[in-house]
C-alpha cells in the first residue's frame, strides 16, 4: 500500500528506480575502475597536494620568515584561511543534522557528502594553527597535561585555548555522525563484494546485519548526534569568533561577531557542498540521485544566509558610526576607503550582491550558475576573513606601526594545496563508500520517485510498489 503524498512534494529520486537499481548505481563507483572524469580530477588535486607538501616542507625548514606576515599583520594569509576552512567544517555537520532533525527528505542527496566535507575541511584548518607556531615539534605545548616545565602552562582565559578543546570536540562528533550514517552502506559493499576486499568492508560495517534491533538503535544514535551536534556548531564558531571579540582592538571588539560567524559558515559551507555535488553529480553520473530539486532547495538556503551575513555587515558599520568612538569609526572607514577597499568591495559583491541572482528560478535550477556562484560565494567568505583580519591589524594606534601585507609565494602555495588536500581527500572517499546514502534514498524512495509522485507518477501505484518491495535492499 503507497503511502499518502502530498502533491506539491518535489521529485527527489528520477529514472524510475527501484531497490535494486539505487544498490546498483550507487555502489558501482566504489567497484568498477574510475572514470576518465574521475581521473582528471584527482591528478589535478594530486598535483596541488604535492605543491603543499612542498610548501609546508619549505615552511618547516626555512622557517615563518619565508612568509608575508610583519610585526603589525601577524595574523595574516595564515590565520585567515583557518577560519575560511573552519567555517566551511563547521557548516557541513550542521547542515545534515538540522536537515535530519526537521526530517527534511531531500537531505538525502547532500549529507553524505556535507559530512565528509566536514572531516576533510577540519583537516585542512588544523594544519594552519599548528604551521604558524613556527616550532611545529613544540606543538604539545598547547595541550594542558601534567609536565615539569614549571610555571609554563597553557592560558585557560584565552580563546585561543578554548579553540583547541572545541574544534576536535567538534570533529570527534562529526567523525561519530559521518561514520554512523556510513555502516549501512558500507555493510551493502560488504555483501556485493568478494575476497580481501569483502573482509576489510566486514570490518569497517561492524557486523551490520540489517535487523530491526540494528536498525532501531541506528535510528537512535543518529538522532542523539544530531542533537549534540547542531548546538555544538553554534557554539564552536562562537568559540572561533571569540579569538577576535575577546581582544580590544577597535573593528573586533564587537558582540556581533558570535551569530555573524556562525551565518557566515552555514553559508559557505552550502556554497562548498553545492560546488562539490556539481562535481560529483558529473563525474560519478549521479544525476538521478543528486536532481535540481536539491540544487535549487540549497540555493535558496544560500539566498537566506547570505542576506543574513548582508544584514550582520550593514549592523557593523551603523553600530561603528552610531558608537561615537572615533577609533571604531576609523577602523571601518579604513576598511571601506583604505588600502585594502578592493578586498572590502570584493566582500561585498561576492557575499551579498552574486547570491540576489539565486531570487530568480531559473538561475537558482541551472548548473552552471549555481557552480559558478558557489565558487564565487566561497571566494567572498575568503575576502571576509581576510578584511577583518589584515584591514584591521594594517591601522593600529601608532601611525609609525602601520604596515601593509602582501603574501608570498610559499603563503599562497600553502592555501592553495589544502584545497589539493581537500578534493584529494573528498575523490578518494568517492572511492570506497558510496557518496550518496544508500539506505536514506532507499527509504524515501516511495515519497520521492518520479514512478510514484510528480508528473510521469503512475496512475495505479500497486503493481509498480509490489515489484519495488520484490527487489532485495542489498
Amino acid at each position: 500500500m503507497s503511502q499518502p503524498v502530498a502533491p506539491v512534494r518535489h521529485v527527489l529520486i528520477e529514472g524510475n528506480k527501484t531497490y535494486h537499481n539505487i544498490s546498483e548505481d550507487l555502489c558501482v563507483p566504489t567497484e568498477k575502475a574510475p572514470s576518465r572524469e574521475w581521473i582528471l580530477a584527482f591528478s589535478l588535486s594530486a598535483a596541488f597536494l604535492g605543491l603543499y607538501i612542498f610548501a609546508v616542507t619549505w615552511t618547516i625548514w626555512k622557517g615563518i620568515g619565508e612568509w608575508g606576515a610583519n610585526r603589525t599583520i601577524n595574523w595574516a594569509w595564515d590565520i585567515t584561511n583557518f577560519v575560511w576552512w573552519i567555517g566551511i567544517g563547521h557548516a557541513g555537520t550542521l547542515i545534515s543534522a538540522i536537515l535530519l532533525l526537521f526530517r527534511q527528505r531531500w537531505r538525502t542527496g547532500v549529507n553524505r557528502a556535507a559530512e565528509a566535507m566536514t572531516i576533510f575541511a577540519v583537516m585542512c584548518a588544523g594544519q594552519f594553527p599548528l604551521i604558524h607556531m613556527g616550532r611545529l615539534w613544540l606543538a604539545f605545548f598547547i595541550f594542558p597535561f601534567p609536565n615539569t616545565r614549571g610555571p609554563l602552562w597553557v592560558n585557560f582565559n584565552s580563546p585561543l585555548l578554548w579553540d583547541v578543546f572545541a574544534i576536535s570536540t567538534y570533529f570527534s562528533v562529526s567523525l561519530l555522525f559521518w561514520y554512523t550514517g556510513l555502516v549501512p552502506d558500507l555493510a551493502t559493499v560488504r555483501d556485493r563484494a568478494a575476497g580481501f576486499r569483502k573482509k576489510m568492508y566486514e570490518i569497517f560495517s561492524f557486523g551490520w546485519t540489517g535487523s530491526a534491533k540494528h536498525w532501531q538503535r541506528w535510528e537512535s544514535l543518529s538522532l542523539i548526534l544530531a542533537g549534540i551536534s547542531t548546538p555544538l556548531v553554534l557554539s564552536v564558531h562562537t568559540i572561533v569568533s571569540f579569538d577576535f571579540a575577546t581582544s580590544v582592538i577597535p573593528g573586533w571588539h564587537t558582540t556581533i561577531f558570535p551569530p555573524y560567524f556562525v551565518a557566515g559558515a552555514i553559508f559557505s559551507g552550502f556554497a562548498m557542498v553545492q560546488t562539490l555535488m556539481v562535481i560529483t553529480r558529473k563525474v560519478l553520473k549521479l544525476e538521478e540521485y543528486i536532481t535540481i530539486n536539491h540544487i535549487d532547495s540549497m540555493n535558496k538556503v544560500i539566498v537566506l544566509t547570505g542576506t543574513i551575513v548582508g544584514v550582520a555587515y550593514l549592523t557593523e558599520l551603523f553600530i561603528a558610526w552610531y558608537s561615537g568612538y572615533i577609533y571604531e569609526q576609523f577602523a571601518f572607514y579604513n576598511r571601506v576607503f583604505g588600502v585594502y577597499w578592493w578586498s572590502y568591495f570584493g566582500m561585498m559583491f561576492c557575499n551579498v550582491v552574486s547570491p540576489q541572482l539565486f531570487w530568480s528560478r531559473k538561475i537558482r535550477r541551472s548548473i552552471w550558475w549555481t557552480f559558478f556562484l558557489s565558487i564565487v560565494v566561497n571566494i567572498g567568505m575568503w575576502f571576509e576573513r581576510f578584511v577583518i583580519i589584515a584591514t584591521t591589524l594594517a591601522r593600529d594606534y601608532l601611525p609609525s606601526s602601520w604596515s601593509y601585507y602582501s603574501p608570498t609565494w610559499v603563503e599562497i602555495s600553502l592555501f592553495t594545496g589544502t584545497l589539493g588536500l581537500f578534493f584529494t581527500l573528498f575523490l578518494i572517499f568517492t572511492r570506497v563508500a558510496p557518496v550518496v546514502a544508500i539506505a536514506e534514498v532507499k527509504a524515501i524512495l516511495k515519497v520521492a520517485g518520479d514512478q510514484f509522485i510528480g508528473p510521469n507518477a503512475k496512475k495505479s501505484h500497486g503493481h509498480a510498489a509490489h515489484e519495488t518491495e520484490k527487489q532485495e535492499k542489498h
